[in-house]
């Protein structure tokens, strides 16, 4: 995966977002980043789709759409894992991203 300033920042508005439960956009920030690589094998690439799905699983949340909730947090825990064994130089940043994401998820009772 090709790292940029876009990706940096693309990073810390996912984590903004997240903060002030506008997961609908979080998904939209990390999706920027994500889609042009998605055909890409590799385990940061999943790792950030997993990010993205559970964005999207609070936003289902939201709606009260509560079974389809559990279906993609699913998908994130899938890709959860990939948090130690990928070597990236964002990796700390993931970490954050991750412990986050399951403060929300504890608020959420998912």
């Amino acid at each position: 995966m090709t790292y940029s300033k876009q990706h940096k920042e693309a990073l810390e508005e996912f984590v903004v977002c997240l903060q002030e439960n506008r997961f609908y956009d979080a998904h939209e920030v990390l999706e920027a980043i994500w889609f042009p690589v998605r055909f890409e094998d590799g385990d940061e690439v999943k790792l950030l789709k997993g990010f993205i799905n559970a964005s999207v699983c609070f936003e289902l949340i939201k709606k009260q759409r509560g079974a389809s909730a559990q279906k993609v947090w699913k998908n994130y825990l899938k890709y959860r894992p990939l948090l130690y064994t990928i070597n990236s130089s964002y990796l700390n940043k993931y970490h954050e991203i991750a412990r986050f994401i399951e403060n929300i998820k504890y608020k959420n009772m998912i």
